[in-house]
C-alpha cells in the first residue's frame, strides 16, 4: 500500500512537470519587430523560457537604449512572488503570475519600487506571444511597449 502511494505520488509529480515544461509560454521566442511598438531603442530580441529543476528560468537577450547588447536572467515560479533578476538595469526582482494557461502578469521592481508591469499572452495556436508593458526605463522615463514574439 505504501509503495503504491509513493509510486502514484512520483507519477503525479512527473506528469505535472511535463505539463508545465510543455506549457504555451515555454520555449524560445524571437521578436517580430514589424508587429512591435517601442518608444525607445531598447528591446528584447530573444526570450527563452525553460524548466530549471522545479523552477522556470527566463533568459532575455536584446539591446539597451544605447544599442549595446543586454542580457538578463530570472529564475523562479509563476506564483506572483518576487524572485531576483540579474543583468537588468531597471529591476532587481521580477514576478510572474499565471492568470490562465495562455496568460501571465509580470511585474518588476527596483529597490522595492515597481518599474514595470504588464501582461504576456500566448495565442491560441501557440505561435505568437504578445507582451504589453508600461513603466519606467533605465533613465526614469515613462514608457509603454508592445512586443510581439514568434515561437522558434
Amino acid at each position: 500500500m505504501r509503495l503504491r502511494t509513493i509510486a502514484l505520488t512520483v507519477m503525479v509529480c512527473l506528469v505535472a512537470a511535463v505539463c508545465l515544461a510543455s506549457g504555451p509560454q515555454m520555449g524560445t521566442w524571437k521578436l517580430n519587430e514589424a508587429k512591435s511598438k517601442f518608444p525607445t531603442a531598447a528591446r528584447n530580441s530573444k526570450v527563452v523560457l525553460e524548466m530549471a529543476g522545479d523552477t522556470i528560468k527566463v533568459t532575455i537577450d536584446g539591446v539597451d537604449a544605447a544599442g549595446k547588447p543586454a542580457h538578463n536572467e530570472w529564475t523562479g515560479k509563476f506564483d506572483g512572488k518576487d524572485y531576483p533578476v540579474t543583468g537588468d538595469a531597471t529591476s532587481d526582482v521580477r514576478s510572474y503570475k499565471e492568470v490562465d494557461a495562455q496568460t501571465l502578469e509580470v511585474s518588476a521592481k527596483k529597490g522595492g519600487k515597481v518599474t514595470l508591469s504588464g501582461k504576456i499572452v500566448v495565442s491560441a495556436d501557440g505561435k505568437t506571444r504578445t507582451v504589453t508593458v508600461s513603466g519606467t526605463d533605465s533613465m526614469g522615463m515613462k514608457m509603454d511597449n508592445l512586443a510581439v514574439y514568434d515561437k522558434q
